[in-house]
């Protein structure tokens, strides 16, 4: 806000009017105003005059006016309405008379000028602007510090009266009613519904997968496509592992739901893990491997074609002479077409350009068979356009000066209807080739980021959509057009006020379209019919049905999730199954909580209802079970305190919790199922046979017995006893021995289990008073051994005793041993192994190997990052226990992960010598054979030249010079180590190759190029295979380089007629250009990244992708 310099008004009204304006009022809304590029409703300026402004009330408001259908007024706090001190500012708003008033829903989007101006010479004045939609909750807006009420009252610089003068001035408003076509101009999608305002609901955005959306959204409002998907069977596909049916499930949800959809489960079925959701990549590229994807997936079904149908076109490559009747051809498919953007001003601009005729003449003249040197043609014809067609517009290219890619914002006009006959071959003209643009993807950012939305156009009738992640809204066509030519903004009528032009010209537009979708007229019938509810697989139905049943189920179970409490019941059974601390295991951070009977249970449900139905559920009588209530003792333990009493029929299961089960949310319970004392065997006091059948004896005490196996390294339950608290400890003896079925009379040896690190040798002629035995209490038990065999055991790393084997169990944790480079398979598997941390390396190594049988010297393990890539390799020489092991690795406590290699040689050889393999591709380019060596790692790479010399066949006539070499990333290049270079500076880990260098690139001269050739099949970033190093001679045409090449390949004729070549060059993003027969590629002028790409079927199956991660769907 702020008062502007003096200025006549004849001057001001001169300089407006040349814009255009027709009077004063719309000349100073121009001026201050600017043009938001929405059409105008109405406009309106209302002046309200005031005077006695000190004796004003604290908020007034002026009498009302209509503009755009609507009445307003303005409200004014002539002293402030905020917490500033009183008389400091002056407030002023716009404001909608009896918002409550008007119809459910309604909104009006207005932009609007407040002035406060001198009522004699209105050139004084304090103006400030904003636009907003005013709804119900917003139904006024504007300034709450409009000016310092001081400075109204004082003359400011370069005037000679102030705005306020005599206790009067002007308040006036200026109103533009802005248009709002799509209902949402200015929304704050509060409440905002996709499905009713649109029909539609968007897709979730995982992180960075909004590039996919964008995608989907364009495939699923392809009704054909959708169809085709569906008519893949997948009734008895897992979600998680079928793209097909994880594709069929997002497009059913995107039909009938009325809330975003997820993609998690897509995203699974392509085989990423989070991290890749987190990542964004082409969409281009996403498409293309999506529809190899689905297209592998349709054959032989009922979509079979589907897709080579909707998408797949054909064109033509050739070179025709002039002067003579020959033509050189190629036809080849595609599903997309990749056109220029910079130095083009409009779409039919670039299809020009793609099918722009070269001439071949003079000292570029091209040799036809038959014919010789002659004057030719060379070009791209189209033979036909497919029913959807994918144009992909070339934002991203390499900047020479630069050096990096760069985005191209450049003004690129598309329009919403093409006639494409001229660009097809005579034959095919007459046919209507009219297309409709069917949808727009959008690129918002730079190279290093941004974000993807998809504008599109349903069928016909529907209007333009824009889908944005979770939100879907109407858009208008220009919002659809010209906000995504690129370039600078431009207004609708093209004028700029003075003002304006000074800002517009900082400003340039980064949201662009980056894909365009066409739909040939004639098809639009077929291609986007009317979806019916045939169309959909009953089995998807049945199966979604189903789960949004079960959800609904699991929903209202949250909802009443206050209402319920959740009990846990340890059983004699469970107990017996359990190896660890207490009688389960509950919130232990190390270690899986045990699996046992859950109980959902009301909280006011009485405690005898649910005690029946416990009895019911484990099939016991009611009065043979009795119910523990386990607690939290200050110890740490969780132990059974005392059982619920049953002569209360007021006691609820919430009363239990509450009063005696303190501090736990849920409720833990132990199943005591009383004996039989009739059918009970009594050796001593234990049990008395006067007690009564279903009675426990009295003054009796209830304990646990954990037997610890030494022979099997385990500890498990075998159950409960009763006990006189008189008894002696040692008398316990006899029972164990009956129970476990051993000769009367054998040795054992007592423990108590007071807690995870007190476990303590109980002395057999105290009593169990005197031992200070309480009900719930674990007594664990073992033989006792000599000391030969305790010898024996622990000389083998086990453990003797129980002692021991809790601190085991107190610091165990589970390992997941992967193969470092390997895929898991049977000699290299995957498998957990439970440890402690108190272990040392070589322990582990051991334990590893005996998995694996493997020589444990020869195990190198590596930590892993929280991405899966390895980290360190861990040094066998710094002997670290397993826990400063896992402190290396990020991972949560139960899911350590250490990746091992299976080593020729033992790791202690490798702390002073290198241990390399070497692939060897001879002479003619191909894999051969692989050489380990151990060398000092002082050694050069001479020095193992001449190591593998001794074990390879060199060529008979070649020159016997070997280069050693590793792949650059993209796999395009070699990168050479030199013969000077010392091998324990290599990085490790690496991939060497070696081969014997040919004797065209030994004896090149300085006229000659060596350059760079790679394999890749049909995309440039599917490169497989060794790259290698070749020479071109000036004035050769490429038929004779081929043959050259071809020999140097030792490729067969058969075989070699069926490679494509083409330049790859860093300036052209991703696109190969593909070389003829009379090209002569010396010509180029080679930057440091450019090479000839061999476009062969790959055979080896080991492709290697470029650059940033490749996108790879598994499913």
């Amino acid at each position: 806000m702020e008062i502007d310099e003096p200025v006549s008004v004849r001057d001001l009204v001169i300089e407006l009017l040349s814009c255009g304006m027709t009077s004063i009022d719309e000349a100073f809304a121009m001026k201050h105003m600017p043009d938001l590029g929405h059409e105008v409703e109405d406009f309106k300026v209302y002046t309200w005059p005031l005077s006695n402004w000190r004796k004003l009330d604290k908020k007034i408001t002026s009498p009302e006016f209509d503009c755009g259908g609507h009445k307003w007024r303005i409200l004014l706090f002539p002293f402030g309405n905020s917490n500033a001190p009183p008389n400091d500012t002056v407030s002023v708003y716009l404001d909608y008379v009896n918002p409550k008033g008007s119809p459910e829903g309604w909104h009006a989007c207005a932009q609007f000028a407040l002035v406060i101006s001198n009522s004699n010479d209105p050139r004084i004045y304090t103006v400030s602007h904003a636009n907003h939609r005013f709804i119900a909750e917003e139904s006024d807006w504007g300034f709450t510090r409009f000016s310092e009420l001081r400075k109204l009252f004082q003359v400011q610089e370069g005037y000679t009266r102030p705005t306020i003068e005599d206790e009067a001035a002007d308040v006036s408003v200026f109103v533009r009613v802005l248009k709002d076509p799509t209902g949402v101009l200015w929304h704050n999608f509060v409440n905002y519904d996709s499905k009713k305002e649109t029909g539609y609901v968007g897709l979730k955005n995982q992180g960075a997968t909004c590039y996919m959306n964008s995608l989907l959204q364009s495939l699923f409002c392809t009704r054909y496509f959708r169809k085709a998907v569906y008519q893949i069977p997948t009734e008895d596909d897992n979600p998680s592992e079928s793209v097909a049916l994880a594709l069929q499930r997002v497009f059913y949800h995107l039909q009938t739901s009325d809330q975003p959809v997820g993609t998690t489960e897509l995203t699974k079925s392509f085989g990423w893990k989070s991290l890749d959701s987190f990542m964004q990549h082409d969409v281009q590229e996403f498409n293309r491997v999506l529809l190899d994807k689905l297209e592998s997936k349709m054959k032989g079904t009922a979509a079979d074609g589907a897709i080579q149908k909707l998408f797949l076109g054909k064109m033509k490559s050739y070179i025709k002479c002039v002067n003579v009747d020959f033509e050189s051809s190629r036809l080849e498919d595609f599903s997309d077409i990749q056109l220029n953007v910079k130095g083009m001003k409009t779409l039919r601009d670039s299809f020009h350009d793609y099918v722009a005729v070269e001439d071949l003449n003079g000292e570029n003249k091209y040799h036809a068979e038959g014919f010789g040197l002659q004057d030719a043609k060379k070009g791209i014809i189209f033979q036909s356009f497919p029913p959807i067609l994918h144009l992909q517009l070339k934002r991203f290219e390499y900047d020479v000066q630069r050096d990096a890619m760069v985005k191209i914002n450049d003004h690129f006009e598309f329009p919403p209807e093409i006639d494409l006959g001229e660009f097809l071959e005579e034959s095919v003209q007459h046919e209507n080739w009219v297309y409709k643009l069917h949808g727009v993807l959008v690129h918002s950012g730079d190279l290093h980021g941004g974000h993807y939305f998809a504008l599109i156009k349903p069928d016909r009738e529907t209007r333009w959509l824009k889908y944005d992640d979770d939100r879907v809204t109407p858009v208008t066509d220009r919002e659809v057009l010209e906000e995504n030519y690129g370039g600078e903004p431009q207004t609708p009528n093209g004028i700029f006020s003075p003002q304006q032009k000074n800002q517009i010209r900082t400003i340039k537009r980064f949201t662009n379209a980056y894909m365009l979708v066409y739909i040939r007229d004639t098809a639009i019938s077929e291609v986007l019919a009317p979806f019916t509810e045939k169309d959909t697989p009953t089995h998807l139905k049945a199966r979604l049905e189903a789960e949004r049943l079960e959800a609904e189920q699991r929903k209202r179970e949250r909802e009443e999730q206050h209402l319920y409490l959740t009990a846990k019941i340890i059983t004699d059974e469970s107990f017996q199954q359990y190896q660890g601390f207490d009688l389960a295991s509950f919130d232990e951070k190390n270690w899986p909580a045990s699996e046992l009977q859950n109980f959902r249970i009301l909280k006011t449900e009485s405690f005898l209802t649910f005690k029946s139905r416990v009895a019911q559920h484990f099939s016991y009588p009611e009065n043979h079970i009795r119910l523990w209530v386990l607690v939290n003792r200050q110890n740490k333990t969780v132990r059974p305190d005392t059982h619920v009493p049953e002569n209360e029929s007021s006691l609820t299961v919430e009363m239990v919790r509450n009063n005696m089960a303190a501090r736990q949310t849920d409720l833990r319970l132990y199943l005591d199922v009383v004996p039989d004392m009739s059918k009970v065997r009594v050796d001593f006091e234990i049990w008395p046979p006067i007690y009564p059948t279903m009675q426990i004896p009295p003054n009796s005490i209830m304990i646990f017995l954990k037997y610890f196996d030494v022979s099997k390294q385990s500890l498990y339950g075998i159950g409960k006893t009763y006990v006189q608290r008189t008894a002696r400890v040692g008398e316990l003896c006899h029972v164990i021995n009956e129970r476990m079925r051993w000769p009367p009379g054998t040795p054992l040896k007592l423990y108590e289990e007071i807690k995870p690190s007190m476990i303590e040798l109980m002395k057999s002629k105290a009593t169990f008073v005197q031992s200070e035995i309480q009900d719930g209490d674990i007594i664990c038990f073992q033989v006792e051994m000599s000391e030969k065999e305790i010898h024996d055991v622990e000389s083998q790393g086990l453990y003797s005793n129980p002692v021991q084997f809790y601190d085991f169990l107190q610091n165990r944790v589970l390992i997941l041993f992967k193969p470092k480079h390997e895929e898991p398979d049977a000699t290299h598997p995957e498998f957990e192994l439970m440890l402690s941390k108190k272990m040392n390396y070589d322990i582990m190594a051991t334990k590893v190997g005996d998995n694996l049988k493997y020589d444990p010297i020869k195990l190198r393990f590596t930590t892993m990052q929280a991405n899966g890539q390895p980290k360190h390799v861990i040094k066998r020489s710094l002997n670290q226990s397993i826990s400063e092991i896992i402190s290396l690795t990020y991972a949560t406590p139960s899911s350590f992960v250490i990746l091992y290699e299976l080593l020729d040689v033992s790791i202690v050889e490798l702390e002073t010598k290198r241990s390399l393999k070497i692939i060897w591709t001879g002479i003619y380019n191909k894999e051969e054979t692989t050489h380990s060596f151990l060398l000092p790692k002082t050694s050069s790479v001479s020095d193992v030249s001449e190591q593998l010399r001794k074990l390879v066949t060199l060529s008979p006539t070649g020159t016997g010079r070997i280069r050693i070499f590793e792949i650059s990333k993209d796999g395009k290049t070699q990168k050479e180590y030199t013969n000077s270079e010392m091998i324990g500076n290599i990085p490790d880990p690496v991939e060497l190759y070696a081969e014997e260098i040919s004797i065209e690139e030994l004896e090149a001269d300085d006229a000659d190029k060596v350059i760079n050739v790679f394999h890749f099949h049909k995309e440039v970033i599917r490169t497989y295979g060794v790259p290698l190093r070749f020479v071109v001679k000036p004035g050769e045409k490429f038929i004779d380089t081929k043959k050259r090449l071809q020999a140097r390949l030792g490729v067969p004729d058969k075989e070699f007629a069926k490679y494509r070549f083409a330049l790859i060059q860093v300036a052209t993003f991703k696109q190969p250009t593909y070389i003829e027969d009379d090209d002569t590629i010396y010509d180029h002028k080679f930057q440091p990244d450019d090479a000839l790409g061999l476009d062969h079927i790959d055979k080896s199956g080991k492709v290697r992708t470029t650059g940033e991660k490749a996108i790879v769907i598994k499913g």
